[in-house]
């Protein structure tokens, strides 16, 4: 491992200065990179520009923290020992629920991996972001004229044009706090991370978990309705197209018919009648199927990369059940639209949960029978 010296900035604006101020000296942060332009149109890059020219002179590596985070006092520490492993790497130690970075985490916990690629044509999460001090200097020159303002957007594009994504750890470490937003992204609710866990099941996970490179066909949800990202996507003519599940079916080798067979077999009916009583009788049929579908894509993962992730199984496998239950315990929150998630009580999140569960676990009745052996995922 390659010795890692990190040094850190706190993206934030004169409207939540003291909020800035009180995060970085409770993490042991460096100094804040304050909104040049604080009157200006809303600019997340703005900021961001000046964060990522806030690199100290001995550091390796530089890690950008958005002020409206929690994590825990921990944090710098998991990041040097994460860049240590990973030096060249673009590493994302936040991803939000309901994105298909969301849903790739998500994946990757219920197979047993500890960090996953991230999907390259969508936004690159930015709220602790973390860049070898060579690469932050790239992407100041790659984005200092630029007229986007979201810096999660134009990372992203940094990245592909680089021809490699970040790097998204699986155990979320980094919350997002509150549903404000300056740069205009309230519309979209409740936004927390997809697998939230503490520092002591993290640090396991960070640095020594298997890396989930190739995801294949993703499910993912967004506002209340399933859909596929399929694999090589970026490299469509509308990368960022939704498929709805049943349109994307036939590049799966799956049917639709087969799916909604085993739906109408095993799903729980008193369950799926709660749900669809609180919620509607259309999302419970969707979640439910989603979930069985993501069942099937992680324990295909965790079969396909057993050979190498055996080795890190004594190591994480005391920690990864707890990964997996925190990655289904906001897969059913996350896939409602946003207006319908502050309705949800802890109770109806316990249903979602279990509900969740029920069909993950029938999700190797989807495997072909070449596919088979132990990869110790779901």
């Amino acid at each position: 491992m390659t010795a890692a010296r990190v040094s850190s900035a706190v993206m934030t604006h004169p409207v939540r200065k003291t909020q800035a101020e009180e995060l970085s000296a409770r993490l042991g942060l460096g100094g804040l990179a304050m909104d040049p332009d604080p009157d200006g149109a809303p600019s997340a890059l703005r900021t961001a520009l000046v964060a990522w020219s806030a690199v100290s002179d001995t550091a390796t590596h530089h890690l950008v923290v958005q002020d409206d985070v929690a994590a825990p006092p921990e944090l710098l520490d998991l990041v040097a020992g994460s860049v240590a492993r990973f030096a060249d790497d673009a590493l994302i130690f936040y991803t939000n629920w309901h994105a298909r970075n969301g849903a790739a985490a998500r994946l990757a916990a219920l197979a047993g991996a500890g960090w996953v690629r991230a999907v390259p044509e969508e936004f690159a999460p930015t709220l602790a972001i973390c860049l070898p001090v060579g690469t932050a200097e790239e992407f100041r020159e790659f984005a200092r004229d630029s007229t986007e303002r979201h810096d999660d957007e134009l990372m992203a594009a940094f990245l592909r044009k680089a021809g490699r994504a970040g790097l998204l750890a699986v155990p979320s470490v980094v919350e997002h706090i509150g549903t404000s937003s300056i740069n205009g992204h309230a519309s979209q609710g409740v936004r927390r991370a997809v697998c939230p866990v503490g520092a002591t099941d993290a640090r396991p996970l960070l640095c020594h978990g298997w890396v989930l490179e190739d995801l294949d066909w993703l499910p993912y949800m967004r506002y209340g309705e399933g859909y596929l990202r399929l694999a090589g996507q970026e490299r469509a003519a509308d990368p960022r197209r939704h498929l709805r599940w049943q349109e994307a079916m036939p590049a799966t080798g799956l049917t639709e018919g087969r799916v909604r067979d085993i739906a109408r077999r095993e799903r729980p009916a008193e369950s799926a009648t709660e749900v669809g009583r609180l919620f509607g009788a259309a999302f419970a049929e969707e979640l439910w199927i989603h979930c069985l579908l993501l069942g099937r894509q992680a324990e295909d993962a965790a079969r396909r990369h057993a050979a190498h992730s055996a080795g890190t199984r004594a190591r994480t496998g005391h920690v990864a059940e707890r990964l997996r239950a925190a990655a289904v315990s906001t897969v059913g929150l996350a896939g409602l639209p946003p207006e319908r998630r502050p309705d949800v009580l802890p109770a109806h999140t316990e249903l979602l949960t279990a509900y969740a569960w029920s069909a993950i676990r029938c999700g190797s009745l989807l495997l072909g029978p070449d596919e088979g052996g132990d990869g110790g995922g779901v």
